[in-house]
């Protein structure tokens, strides 16, 4: 008799504790009997797993942090190199993320992020004295990367004048010219840029350069034609390199912008990095003194040691523009739903995601190895050679990838992804083609030049 009263007493609080207003509303939406008939059959088991995800019904489900550096290479670093990696990191999401697109689509550069740099106090982190930091080339890479992870523009502009030009000076030019153009540079208040490649010439410079330079006195006389000159529209000085017509040799120039005969024209209707100001620069009769020659450049190649110490940064940066783009897609589709779920949860979304964090990983280990070999003061021409066709061939992957699994949305620039997509074919061919980098690293490993 107590056992029948006390499954009574259950079933009338059961019953109680119904809400039957909620059951009506319920059966215009599904097939009652059916539901009840299909919880009747499960196990407890299944019953247990059921009543647990509907009491999980309320809560967000906590994702994982969206970071790139899958195996964690940031925790290698020091104390002060980390502080500084996420000091670069907070000045790119502030001041350089909300502006970028604009000054993309526009073609335009953003002059006043200049004075903001300045307060980083990184122009130059490699050199010692003349105002700068003295750091590592990691420092220098992970700088680089940093950069590009929110815009391979902005990271060219800053290449531009913390390596290529300031490089040249730094490794090339007598203390003079080290002392009168070095902490200007360093502090942003002197631009520089380096005019190298030229209209017909870009893989062949280190024998068929077509500007020349001829001296007179304590003069020397430029002509010739500069193409592709990043910083050139606004630099106050501008390495050039010329053919000295008297002993054929490839000499470096400082040209300071207020020289007669020299012009430039910005280079127009850019698909990539269209923030960075590319000019075709013209000499015609410029004539340029002995003092502003670099003194210690007289052969091409003194020309490639600034090319050399500069591509590891390329490499860097490339897997920048990756980072950049695996982090926005990721983030894209852990939000994007299709299904009745985000698409982050399909298996072939997934798939995409891990071939481009793989690719990325692999890019980042080998750009941290090919630092530590340059602080060692061992790299070789071919050791940063690998690393540009290795991580700008994998960047052109991890980009597509990112692009293909945003669909449609993929190709618009308010998600960023495309934007990578098109700076990545500016990455994988400046500082040296695929080719002719791979030939550099195939005459290494067979002891043959393959070059014509």
């Amino acid at each position: 008799m107590s056992g029948t009263l006390s499954k009574l007493k259950n079933a009338y609080h059961l019953l109680k504790s119904i809400d039957f207003a909620m059951l009506a509303k319920l059966s215009e939406k599904v097939d009652l009997p059916k539901v009840m008939a299909s919880l009747a059959k499960m196990d407890d088991t299944q019953l247990n797993g059921l009543m647990k995800m509907l009491s999980s019904g309320g809560k967000k489900k906590e994702l994982p942090p969206i970071e790139g550096d899958f195996y964690d290479l940031g925790s290698k670093l020091n104390t002060e190199d980390r502080a500084l990696q996420l000091k670069v990191r907070a000045f790119m999401e502030k001041e350089i993320k909300p502006i970028v697109n604009e000054y993309w689509l526009k073609a335009e550069f953003p002059f006043e992020i200049i004075p903001k740099f300045r307060e980083l106090n990184i122009c130059g982190v490699t050199y010692d004295g003349y105002g700068c930091p003295n750091r590592s080339f990691l420092m220098e890479g992970i700088i680089a990367m940093e950069m590009a992870r929110i815009d391979a523009s902005v990271a060219t502009f800053f290449g531009v004048q913390s390596g290529l030009a300031m490089g040249a000076v730094y490794m090339l030019g007598s203390e003079a010219q080290k002392q009168e153009w070095l902490p200007g540079m360093q502090q942003l208040q002197l631009i520089g840029a380096f005019g190298l490649t030229e209209p017909e010439v870009g893989s062949g410079t280190a024998g068929g350069l077509t500007t020349t330079a001829k001296r007179t006195g304590d003069t020397w006389v430029l002509n010739g034609q500069k193409k592709w000159i990043g910083n050139a529209t606004f630099a106050d000085v501008i390495v050039i390199w010329a053919r000295d017509v008297d002993d054929n040799q490839v000499k470096g120039f400082l040209l300071r912008k207020d020289t007669p005969g020299f012009s430039v024209e910005k280079i127009h209707d850019k698909m990539a990095l269209r923030i960075v100001q590319n000019g075709l620069i013209t000499l015609t009769d410029c004539r340029i003194a002995e003092a502003d020659r670099l003194q210690n450049a007289n052969s091409f190649k003194d020309t490639a040691k600034v090319l050399r110490m500069t591509r590891a940064g390329v490499a860097w940066e490339a897997v920048g523009c990756a980072r950049g783009a695996y982090e926005n897609a990721l983030a894209y589709t852990r939000t994007r739903e299709q299904f009745g779920k985000p698409i982050a949860a399909f298996q072939l979304i997934q798939g995409h995601l891990v071939e481009m964090l793989s690719n990325l990983t692999a890019m980042q280990t080998m750009v941290y190895r090919l630092s530590e070999i340059q602080d060692a003061g061992n790299l070789k021409d071919e050791h940063a050679s690998l690393a540009k066709v290795f991580c700008t061939l994998r960047t052109r992957d991890v980009v597509s990838r990112a692009r293909e699994v945003m669909g449609g949305n993929g190709i618009l620039l308010e998600y960023n992804v495309a934007r990578f997509v098109a700076d990545a074919e500016a990455i994988y061919s400046y500082e040296g083609t695929k080719e002719i980098n791979s030939l550099i690293v195939g005459r290494a490993i067979t002891g043959f030049s393959a070059f014509v």
